[in-house]
């Protein structure tokens, strides 16, 4: 391999936002899917805390947060502009970016992994994450993408997050949720690069 490594796993919500700025940004980046269970000594090397994503670059520096990969990415190329207009929209975007890595990713483990922590109650934290959903969608109900007409950065960085949360159960998801979140989510699910960037591989 000569040029940047990513080590992903294809359901990781943080690895899937990598993948998808890389993707777009049209750079060319050797994929390694890692097992979970079995970490890979060389990608442990380069980032001990042990998780997804990790970029090595050809220079040796290492990138290990996914914000960071997609910023990376579209530095260097941004074809269909997801950084955003201005700063404005920029200061928006990661506000909201970092409410759902956050407090909505807190009630999201505990709704989908409660057997994981000590007496928590899904059903409580599934309420609280639909308050972040609830706001999703009043964003979403007028223009269709949460900063306009066509989406930037932050759709595509928290929808891997709803797309965890839906696949709970994504007949209550329905219900529960506004149609213009369900909309948004499903077109996002079904854009070529989406589905691109979802294929398995060994």
């Amino acid at each position: 391999m000569s040029g940047p490594v990513l080590y992903t796993f294809r359901r990781c919500p943080y690895a899937i936002r990598a993948r998808l700025a890389v993707a777009v940004s049209g750079q060319r980046v050797d994929l390694i899917e890692v097992a979970l269970r079995e970490k890979p000594e060389p990608m442990l090397r380069l980032s001990p805390k042990g998780t997804v994503p990790v970029l090595h670059l050809g220079d040796g520096q290492v990138i290990d947060e996914s914000m960071d990969v997609m910023h990376w990415a579209l530095n260097l190329a941004d074809p269909e502009g997801w950084l955003g207009p201005n700063d404005a929209t920029r200061a928006a975007m990661k506000a909201l970016i970092d409410e759902n890595d956050g407090e909505f990713k807190h009630h999201l483990d505990r709704t989908k992994y409660a057997n994981r922590y000590d007496g928590v109650d899904p059903e409580y934290h599934r309420s609280k994450a639909l308050v972040f959903l609830a706001k999703l969608d009043g964003m979403l109900a007028t223009t269709g993408a949460l900063f306009g007409e066509q989406p930037l950065l932050a759709d595509w960085a928290i929808l891997p997050f709803v797309r965890q949360f839906a696949n709970i159960d994504r007949p209550r998801f329905d219900r529960e949720v506004g149609t213009a979140l369900c909309a948004w989510l499903d077109r996002g699910l079904g854009t070529e690069l989406f589905v691109d960037v979802m294929k398995k591989r060994s």
